[in-house]
């Protein structure tokens, strides 16, 4: 369909073709993302394989200083004068020595196993007199020796490359770079390289680190039954995902994974859209001409942002209770609108989740209405009064100038937020941690999302196994979708351009 045809459609036309074309065009961006985590991959590789290539042929070119560098970090730069440089490596190297001694190795040759020495015995009595292993220290340290052996392993393939490179400068007649020099650098050319060092390792102790364990939890047995108060927990490969896919029984693992999975989806779409489209219908309102008090409505959304949203989730917890919370007590004994008090939220599943959703309306709409405020102040005026001039209405300018402008400009905005609220735990858990889980459902209520499951399983479950893989498939769905959607739009595909 050419671009003449495609703008005289009307709006449900245009949107049929839209979503027609969105899952027509799935299969080639699904390949060209396999296709870009394939090249990810091969480039690590790549990299790897001339790294090491370049090891050996530094080892065959370089000296006796550089050859012995090789195994005495520091010697190739101290024979070129470099002596604090030289004394950096061999301190890294002492450091990384004595820490394998007395703290990494003991936990990585536990790493395979998880501990052998429980403490308890097979009937599940304390065991007096021995020093128990944790499963769960073993896990975290072994982790941690093996990233700080990686981090090792680059500054020591640093080590053979700056000796090498000291060696080549000597060869050509020249000094090595002194100490102070080099310092300079790194408030100068390599001012980026000290400004990104901080994050750098924050990241890495307080991100990746965290990740990496809570991966691996995902494919040992650590759960209520098997932690390091009772009997030691490991290893079980896929079994842990094959049980989150488990779909015999009633109330069963599997299920109640795809029950929860197609509730998030729906919620995160109609939290998402309802919020978006309410919300600039709003801003519209209070930016239309002749509107007073403009700076007063602006204020009070301002105002309902300021109040900390698990206040007003506590607050509409109580208003909907179903024995005296006063909206049930404003219909029914009030108004006499319902002939008997309405369980909002812990009746049937329906209007439970309809409720939630009204809800987040309610508590997200002012934060939609300030993003899209000062967007919609920036549409050119004279593109509606050209549509006016054309016989267009309010209707049409809306769908035809203003939301494709809006979602032209605010479709990162849409992925994260449709994003966040796949994860929104304070709009459901705030709501409905007071009811009890669904005989129906695994330890989950009909209004749980994915990420309140999760918290279930954790925290009063202690299913820690089942809550890792739970969160790994999440992130797999919001990643994949987030790629698809943000990879569709005019926003990644014409960013420099609007029509």
């Amino acid at each position: 369909m050419n671009y003449i045809d495609y703008v005289q459609l009307n709006p449900f036309q245009k949107f049929g073709y839209n979503f027609v074309k969105f899952f027509k065009a799935l299969p080639g961006n699904l390949k060209k993302i396999f296709c870009a985590i394939g090249r990810f991959f091969k480039n690590i590789f790549l990299t790897i394989g001339k790294g090491f290539a370049g090891y050996f042929s530094r080892f065959v070119k370089g000296d006796w200083a550089t050859k012995c560098s090789y195994l005495v970090m520091g010697v190739g730069n101290a024979s070129k004068g470099q002596l604090v440089k030289g004394f950096l490596f061999l301190l890294v190297e002492v450091a990384y020595i004595l820490f394998m001694v007395f703290f990494g190795w003991g936990y990585l040759v536990k790493f395979p196993t998880l501990g052998t020495v429980s403490p308890v015995d097979e009937n599940g009595r304390r065991v007096k007199g021995i020093v128990p292993d944790n499963s769960m220290l073993i896990l975290l340290y072994g982790v941690m020796t093996i990233i700080i052996t990686v981090l090792f392993f680059c500054v020591y393939i640093a080590n053979t490359k700056s000796a090498y490179k000291a060696q080549q400068t000597v060869a050509e007649g020249k000094k090595p770079i002194g100490f102070k020099d080099e310092i300079k650098e790194f408030f100068d050319s390599k001012f980026h390289v000290t400004l990104l060092a901080f994050p750098t390792l924050t990241i890495s102790v307080f991100t990746i680190l965290p990740l990496i364990f809570m991966i691996l939890i995902a494919f040992t047995n650590f759960d209520s039954d098997h932690n390091e108060l009772a009997h030691l927990f490991t290893w079980v490969g896929f079994d842990t995902f094959r049980q989150v896919f488990e779909t015999s029984g009633r109330a069963s693992m599997g299920a109640t994974f795809i029950e929860l999975t197609e509730w998030t989806l729906i919620w995160a779409v109609f939290a998402t859209v309802l919020n978006y489209i309410l919300g600039m219908v709003v801003a519209l309102m209070i930016n239309k001409k002749g509107i007073k008090l403009k700076a007063l409505w602006r204020t009070l959304f301002v105002v309902t942002v300021a109040v900390p949203q698990f206040v007003s989730l506590l607050l509409m917890s109580q208003m909907l209770n179903v024995n005296d919370g006063a909206i049930n007590t404003l219909l029914c004994e009030v108004l006499h609108v319902i002939p008997q008090h309405i369980d909002f939220l812990g009746g049937d599943p329906t209007v439970a989740r309809i409720t939630v959703i009204v809800v987040n309306c309610w508590v997200g709409i002012p934060y939609t209405i300030l993003i899209t405020s000062g967007i919609l102040m920036n549409i050119p005026a004279d593109l509606y009064e050209s549509a006016t001039i054309d016989g267009a209405g309010p209707v049409k300018s809306f769908f035809s100038i203003t939301l494709p402008y809006m979602l032209f400009v605010t479709t990162p905005y849409l992925i994260t937020s449709f994003v966040g609220n796949i994860n929104n735990f304070n709009v459901i858990y705030l709501l409905t941690s007071n009811l009890q889980n669904s005989n129906d459902l695994y330890k989950a209520g009909h209004t749980d999302l994915l990420v309140t499951w999760l918290f279930k399983l954790t925290m009063n479950e202690h299913d820690y196994n089942l809550a890792a893989a739970i969160g790994i498939l999440v992130f797999i769905v919001c990643a994949t979708i987030s790629l698809l959607t943000f990879n569709l739009t005019k926003s990644a595909k014409n960013e420099e351009e609007f029509s």
